[in-house]
């Protein structure tokens, strides 16, 4: 387990309890090196859900592209950009940083958290949105897998080929 102020791989257990519903085991961590402390959560692994295409490929099921461990990776590096900042951050603050994180990631699930946290109130909320989105250059499915958003600084990731949805009054 990496420490998340300092990044040291040495802690020692303080506390474990079980959660309240009996799902994942709560345990207190003290980092040897810096004396942080800080919680981790223990549960159990499930098996990966796999799909059987129609020519019989078999492929993991996924609500959505962006993968679990680059979602847990997009929560700790936010999490560790407050921790540099006190120990009170305005929800505003969290806000920001996950849709800048996501629309790096997903962007449907950019638009989908958008759409709540700036409260979108109508359908041209969206569109506008979509139409912004759709501005930005932004990397191809495959380069995005091969090159993940962490582009050094300066670096402009190439532009990408849009296709049109077929499906004109869908959002």
């Amino acid at each position: 387990m990496r420490c998340p102020k300092c990044g040291s791989r040495d802690d020692k257990v303080i506390d474990s309890r079980q959660s309240r519903d009996g799902s994942s085991i709560r345990r207190r961590r003290e980092c040897l090196k810096c004396k942080y402390r800080y919680t981790t959560y223990e549960e159990i692994e499930r098996s990966d859900l796999r799909v059987v295409k129609r020519d019989r490929t078999h492929e993991p099921f996924e609500k959505r592209s962006a993968s679990l461990l680059t979602l847990e990776k997009m929560v700790d590096e936010i999490v560790h950009e407050l921790e540099t900042g006190g120990r009170e951050v305005p929800s505003s603050i969290i806000g920001a940083k996950v849709l800048e994180k996501l629309r790096a990631i997903d962007e449907v699930a950019y638009l989908r958290y958008a759409s709540v946290y700036q409260r979108f109130q109508d359908v041209d909320e969206f569109v506008n949105a979509i139409h912004t989105l759709g501005r930005r250059i932004k990397p191809n499915a495959l380069q995005r897998e091969l090159f993940p958003p962490e582009t050094p600084q300066g670096s402009t990731p190439g532009p990408r080929k849009i296709s049109k949805n077929k499906h004109h009054g869908r959002v």
